[in-house]
């Protein structure tokens, strides 16, 4: 065997050098590194007791820390976990807030619409059905990803949203907060058929009987009950704007509350929020009604909350708002991840004066629109269409109340 030549040497030398310097990068790699890899969906097929057949998934964000939060979604009709992943918004808030989510999903075995089963009643009583299954989903999570017990919060679009409210009845003690989304009261429909006349015309009951169908379904609970926000825009002809209203007046009457509101505030997109029991940060009940917005998911993909879609409508992003409601949203509001401050700031000084487009004072909380008119907050000073087109000057003369100012400012 003869000797390595000079040349060879050389190399053996460059080639021992890398490989070091490729042990060190890997070792700081593994020692001192976040996972490199984003957040996925991603289904679980072992939950535990799944009486009613549905399915799991999660999203966990990156580097979430023991005792977070956890936010339960239910889809609409026609929908999917991914659908609603991938559209709504939620996965962005939390990510940004750092909550899991679990996204039950219904089989077209149990509803050939992919309906969660509302109207029936052995799927929403307590500890049965799909009812108990979200339960295990739940429970489940909880366990797994070590999240904090007392801050599990529900919501879901349509049949999502009725399941929804269903779950926040018979299950007081493991939901903190719900969000129903163009959904129905608890106890509506017993039936099929009781269900599309639930939808559309609604039905017509006291706040006493509303609330009796909450107490109902846990007779024996007296501890404290979910804080609620109900959502439904005024021209949902799929189910019906009275559902929002009865719903709000379902859970008032649960509250102890007498129905009328505490506190309102005019929101993006020609939204009407009415706070029940308290302000924003502390009522029991809120009511947003969306104006001139059908059926569907309110979404606000220019403010980066969610992608307009089928039944992700383009108006307010109601994610946001409901992360800010139950106190998700670890001070910093209900803003989106990028784009400017949909709402007027707090620190606005009275007597600031804004010249902007109709829209652009929507978007940004000066104004509210009502059939395509634009109208200030706080005066409703008319100041015409509503497009990017027309420019007008608002003037703030005291906190929250705008005034149109002839010419710009």
């Amino acid at each position: 065997m003869h000797p390595p030549t000079p040349t060879v040497r050389r190399l053996a030398v460059v080639l021992t050098a890398l490989t070091a310097v490729v042990a060190t990068v890997a070792a700081v790699l593994l020692t001192a590194a976040p996972r490199a890899s984003a957040a996925t969906l991603t289904p679980v097929t072992s939950f535990g007791a799944d009486p009613g057949a549905l399915g799991m998934y999660s999203y966990v964000p990156d580097g979430l820390p023991d005792g977070a939060p956890l936010v339960v979604l239910l889809h609409g009709c026609a929908q999917n976990a991914s659908t609603y992943h991938a559209n709504s918004g939620w996965a962005e808030y939390a990510d940004r807030h750092g909550f899991a989510l679990v996204y039950a999903e219904q089989r077209s075995a149990n509803n050939a619409n992919a309906c969660f089963n509302w109207f029936q009643p052995g799927d929403v009583a307590r500890d049965s059905g799909e009812a108990r299954s979200v339960r295990s989903m739940v429970e489940h999570a909880v366990a797994a990803e070590g999240l904090d017990a007392d801050r599990v919060h529900v919501s879901g679009l349509s049949a999502g949203g009725a399941m929804a409210a269903e779950l926040l009845a018979a299950y007081p003690d493991l939901f903190a907060g719900g969000s129903v989304v163009a959904g129905i009261p608890v106890g509506c429909a017993t039936g099929m058929i009781d269900a599309f006349s639930c939808m559309n015309p609604g039905s017509t009951r006291t706040p006493e009987q509303w609330g009796d169908a909450v107490r109902a379904k846990n007779p024996g609970w007296n501890g404290p009950l979910p804080r609620v926000a109900v959502w439904h825009g005024t021209a949902d002809t799929t189910v019906v704007p009275a559902n929002g209203a009865a719903s709000v007046s379902q859970w008032t009457n649960a509250h102890g509350l007498d129905g009328t509101p505490d506190a309102t505030e005019q929101l993006p997109g020609g939204t009407t929020a009415d706070y029940h029991g308290g302000s924003a940060a502390t009522a029991a009940v809120a009511h947003f009604r969306v104006s001139g917005m059908g059926h569907g998911t309110p979404v606000d993909p220019g403010q980066g909350c969610g992608t307009a879609g089928a039944y992700f409508l383009d108006t307010v992003c109601s994610t946001g708002y409901t992360v800010g409601f139950w106190g998700l949203d670890a001070g910093t509001g209900p803003d989106p991840t990028d784009g400017p401050d949909p709402t007027p700031s707090p620190t606005e000084d009275p007597g600031e004066c804004v010249t902007a487009s109709n829209y652009d004072h929507v978007r940004e909380g000066r104004a509210v629109q009502r059939s395509g008119l634009a109208y200030a907050v706080g005066s409703d000073d008319p100041l015409g269409l509503w497009n990017v087109f027309v420019t007008t000057a608002l003037t703030e003369t005291s906190p929250g109340h705008w005034e149109h100012t002839p010419g710009a400012c």
